[in-house]
């Protein structure tokens, strides 16, 4: 190829692929480079990276308008927008007439060729001419009526056979496949990944499209084959679904073959025809619905041409390769859903799509009733409650019978031939419809009493599984199997009354046995997460089993503790609901599901509602149970943890305190209920201002869970965070910061990165950072945290509103004060509306709205709210606690620059006593009140007072903060002019 020449990336349409792959060769043929995703894009590639490398990389960009190119939602709208925004050549040729409205109007301006209704040697000199441009004649032309014929170049070797110019072939002459469907939509990365195995193929090339029933294997097939008609000289369909048929169609083949003889039999002729084809090329034979891989692989035709099977029975690609098909993607559903119902509105389709579980028969039986007249909301309660039914209705084009005749047709030949087979399916039936782990089955065998057979078989669960795939009824991988979920209502409709009681009793047996541990281990959840989906399924009709409530409390604790906070709050609350009125209020399980939802209640930051009911349990456990029974312990210690949330640090201490003691009489010092009420205390602890004695117990603490718990467990990581948080306010920055590290990197590894317990490490470790002076760093992790708050918890949660409030205060002290006001404005809204008043958050976010109004220079108005926030911190919090130091220290600023120097004075010396007492002498805080004394001294004329206070203030803070701290700098700055 010659060098320097154009790098071509052709944008095209999935049904046009004909097209683009004879564009793609001709380009080649005249020395151009191409990219063509259909021949250079592997399995397993992602689309739209490729898609942005191929633009990038192109010198031009080649698009094949057509009807299809410009479909709604189709990726090449964001291939032409980006080449044109790219200002990259952009090569318009037209392959299909376009319709009046059909092409964007940005577009319209531009020129194109036309190629389709051209014959192939003209279209290819239009093709060319396209790229290079016009090229003026060096002779005279020749006479218009004189056709003249150009000899190909030698072709790039790609593929086996040249791809044919598409507007230049119809349908072959030899040809029996079935009507087109004309509603077919989506599926265009099947048929692309099918084409490209069949042109992979140098010899005779099979591929097994196989899945269950109803998943459009046959439709594609049929697509397929009218799409790629141009491409054979003979396409031949065979109905393989009745074996002894099959002999008969290819004799028919011999007979359009000129190969069949009167004399000969039809098997005979059959193996004609068969001979024939090893003698051509461009051929395609469809065994549609071969079920039977045994009996029919002797009918399985070689040489150069293509064999597509379409097949439940996955056991094909034991010998040829297979292709399995999966439902529709969302988005070819509702592409299918909105050609046929346009009325549907979005959500509603959507829903529709999804209860019918994507399956394109189930979606084409919906149309055929909802056409006939009957009314979405009463096609979904009977999709609810009579399955069976509903599906046995609605017009099906190119589907021979309906979704319900197909599962009752495989259940009664199964019912016939393998009865460990249908009583493993009507068990699998009342599961939910994501794969099931085999290892489940084998591991309960012995407890199953619905299913025939010996329980020693070694072979079981496989031997009851095969039969499953082999009939369309189940989709087996590796070490999983899964039913559709309208399949498992139709055989759920169809079980009796008789059966479903001993069906129930095993499905517990199942589930029970199945739980993955403890649910507080990151490592248990991928397990828990398999095991949680088909307990929600199985819930509402085995929910109250004795078996089983167990792991359904457990499953509501990963749910719980993976923060997956919605799910872990209607988990919670069905089996609340059901407990309470099957087994009782006080029942202990009901309790349990009681403190479940009051939990997920709290996650979800509704904190009183979560204190009401954490209230209640403890009085009917205290009741039931008795005051120093562990549940009781944990239903106290609960409701402290909610009144240390809503701002009520006193009267949570006593109750951590009066819990901490009971355990450790009960429980002993270091068992983790223990430990957890430790720290807790701890915590409030720290928010009450006893820093030093909040480090003692937390550095305590954290000792005992890495000795008990280990490293990673997420209740010792807990500990390092709020140690790390406690040594923050100590003034101990660096120290905080290794250890903020170390938590955040170990909760991404162990919990994720969107986990709350992460984004918690985020956000402490951003704040260590600003104080560190690294500014720019913090804001853009305060910048991220709050986007990952807000999609994980909500606008209004509590901690969403810490992410919120923290990039206000970055944005306020890098000078955009405006910016931090709005902030700082919406979030106290917020707290106001969802902690209230005289929480402790909403008078952070009161009394940091005053610094920005000072900085404003909106002095008034900042007094005004800085005496309200002062008097209600001193109420809520006492005179000495750190944030009570923070607004008067605020006041007093407030005032000096009204030029209330002599009121001022008084209140800055109280605030530096009470910060020496309480915080220490070399706190940043204490030094910030020594630095605020001597500018008010200096401003008062005391300027020898001042100037010692500013000297001793500076030595600590170049030994506390260093040299080059923004406070260091400001303290030798004011000495200096002092």
């Amino acid at each position: 190829m010659p060098e320097g020449s154009d790098s071509i990336f052709i944008s095209h349409a999935g049904p046009d692929r004909q097209w683009a792959e004879w564009v793609a060769w001709r380009l080649e043929e005249a020395g151009h480079r191409v990219e063509l995703d259909v021949w250079h894009w592997r399995a397993g590639d992602n689309f739209v990276r490729k898609m942005s490398e191929a633009l990038a990389k192109a010198t031009a960009v080649m698009a094949l308008f057509s009807p299809a190119y410009f479909a709604a939602g189709r990726f090449t709208e964001e291939e032409w927008t980006a080449a044109l925004a790219r200002r990259d050549r952009f090569i318009p040729v037209v392959i299909q007439p376009l319709e009046a409205g059909e092409l964007p109007p940005i577009l319209a301006s531009l020129l194109w060729k036309e190629l389709h209704g051209l014959d192939e040697t003209t279209a290819t000199a239009a093709l060319v001419e396209a790229v290079r441009g016009p090229v003026p004649p060096t002779s005279a032309p020749a006479f218009p009526g004189t056709i003249t014929q150009t000899a190909p170049t030698s072709p790039v070797v790609r593929h086996q056979l040249r791809p044919r110019f598409p507007s230049s072939t119809g349908l072959p002459e030899v040809w029996n496949v079935p009507r087109r469907n004309p509603y077919f939509t989506g599926r265009e990365t099947v048929i692309d990944d099918l084409r490209s195995r069949l042109l992979a193929k140098r010899h005779v090339a099979v591929q097994a499209l196989h899945g269950s029933g109803g998943i459009g294997k046959t439709q594609i097939a049929v697509e397929y084959a009218h799409r790629f008609a141009g491409q054979y000289d003979l396409v031949w369909w065979v109905d393989a679904e009745q074996v002894d048929q099959v002999p008969q169609t290819y004799a028919e083949l011999a007979a359009r073959l000129d190969v069949a003889r009167s004399e000969a039999g039809t098997v005979a002729n059959a193996r004609n025809a068969m001979q024939r084809l090893r003698t051509l090329d461009r051929w395609l034979i469809i065994l549609d619905n071969a079920e039977d891989r045994d009996k029919l692989e002797e009918w399985l035709p070689e040489g150069p041409g293509h064999v597509l099977i379409t097949s439940r029975n996955s056991a094909w690609q034991l010998t040829v390769p297979g292709l399995p098909l999966d439902v529709f993607s969302r988005r070819d559903s509702l592409a299918y859903l909105d050609g046929r119902l346009p009325a549907l509105e979005p959500e509603q389709a959507d829903s529709l799509a999804d209860a019918l579980g994507d399956l394109p028969l189930a979606l084409a039986q919906a149309v055929g009733v909802l056409t006939a007249g009957m009314p979405l909301a009463r096609y979904r309660q009977l999709l609810d409650t009579k399955t069976a039914k509903v599906l046995a209705q609605g017009a099906t084009p190119g589907y021979p019978v309906s979704l319900a005749a197909t599962v009752t047709i495989a259940n009664e030949r199964l019912n016939v031939s393998h009865r460990d087979a249908i009583t493993l399916l009507r068990l699998l039936s009342f599961l939910g419809p994501d794969p099931i782990p085999t290892p489940w089955l084998a591991d309960a065998r012995s407890r199953l009493t619905t299913i025939p057979g010996d329980h020693d078989d070694l072979m079981w669960p496989q031997s009851a599984i095969e039969p499953l795939a082999r009939f369309g009824l189940a989709r087996v991988e590796h070490e999983t199997v899964q039913i559709h979920r309208l399949t498992q209502a139709i055989v759920r409709d169809q079980a009796s009354t008789g059966d479903t009681a001993a069906i129930h009793d095993d499905l517990a047996a199942l589930l029970s046995a199945a739980d993955p541990g403890d649910p507080e281990l990151p490592e248990t959840w991928p397990r828990w997460a398999t095991l949680t989906s088909h307990l929600t399924a199985a819930r509402e009709t085995i929910g109250t089993h004795p078996d089983l409530r167990q792991t359904l409390l457990r499953a509501a604790r990963y749910l719980a503790q993976s923060a997956q906070l919605r799910a872990a709050h209607d988990f919670a609350g069905a089996l609340h609901q059901s407990w309470a009125t099957t087994l009782g209020e006080e029942h202990p399980d009901t309790l349990h599901s009681t403190h479940a939802l009051a939990v997920a209640l709290y996650d979800l930051g509704r904190i009183a509602e979560a204190r009401r009911m954490h209230e209640d349990t403890l009085e009917r456990r205290r009741r039931v149970l008795g005051e120093d029974h562990p549940d009781t312990l944990q239903s106290a210690r609960d409701i402290a943890v909610t009144m240390y949330e809503l701002g009520h640090y006193v009267e949570a201490r006593r109750m951590y305190e009066d819990t901490l003691e009971r355990r450790r009489r009960v429980l002993g010092e270091d068992h983790p209920d223990t430990l957890h009420s430790a720290h807790d205390l701890a915590v409030t602890l720290h928010a009450l201002g006893h820093y030093a004695e909040a480090r003692r117990i937390k550095e305590d603490t954290l000792e005992w869970r890495r000795r008990v718990l280990g490293e990673d467990h997420p209740n010792t990581l807990y500990s390092a965070h709020n140690l790390a948080v406690t040594l923050y306010e100590l003034g101990l920055h660096a120290e905080a910061r290794r250890l903020d590290e170390d938590t955040l990197e170990r909760r991404r590894r162990v919990l994720g990165e969107g986990h709350p317990d992460t984004l918690r490490s985020a956000r402490e470790l951003a704040l260590t950072l600003y104080e560190l002076g690294h500014h720019a760093e913090a804001r853009r992790m305060y910048e991220d945290t709050l986007e990952r708050r807000r999609r994980v918890l909500g606008e209004d949660h509590p901690d969403t509103l810490h992410s919120a409030h923290d990039l206000a205060l970055t944005l306020h002290n890098l000078g955009h004060h405006a910016e931090a006001r709005r902030m700082y404005e919406d979030t106290l809204e917020r707290r106001r509306q969802v902690l209230g008043e005289d929480h402790p958050d909403t008078l952070r976010s009161a009394h940091d709205l005053a610094v920005a109004l000072y900085e404003l220079g909106l002095h008034a108005e900042a007094r005004r709210l800085d005496e309200d926030t002062l008097e209600r911190r001193r109420r809520v919090l006492g005179e000495d606690h750190p944030d009570t130091l923070y607004s008067a220290r605020e006041l007093a600023l407030t005032s000096e620059n009204l030029g209330l120097h002599a009121e001022a004075l008084p209140m800055y010396e109280d605030t530096l006593e009470r910060r020496r007492r309480v915080l220490g002498e070399d706190h940043p805080d204490t030094l910030r009140s020594a630095h605020d004394l001597a500018g008010t001294l200096h401003n008062l004329g005391l300027h020898a007072e001042a100037r010692r206070m500013y000297e001793d203030t500076l030595e600590r803070r170049r030994r506390v903060l260093g040299e080059d701290h923004p406070d260091t700098l400001r303290s030798a700055r004011e000495l200096a002019s002092c």
